[in-house]
């Protein structure tokens, strides 16, 4: 599996990352749905667009979403 780092990618291929890994990920499909704003997380390009512009990690982004929730 190639790594997914932004050291190792591309903004195409963050793009297609977020696009096909993470987009529907929950197990329902995207369009039209408003799961992850009505989780607080934003639309799902939006909360991943650190990411895509080469600014934070997915870990870093998961964490932050994830931090209110773990006690």
């Amino acid at each position: 599996m190639k790594s997914i780092l932004i050291k190792d990618t591309t903004r195409e291929e963050r793009e297609e990352i977020v696009r096909k890994a993470l987009w529907g990920s929950c197990g329902a499909e995207c369009e039209f749905c408003s799961g992850c704003d009505n989780r607080g997380g934003g639309r799902i390009e939006s909360l991943y667009q650190d990411y895509i512009d080469g600014k934070k990690e997915i870990s870093e982004i998961n964490a932050a979403y994830r931090a209110p929730f773990v006690h």
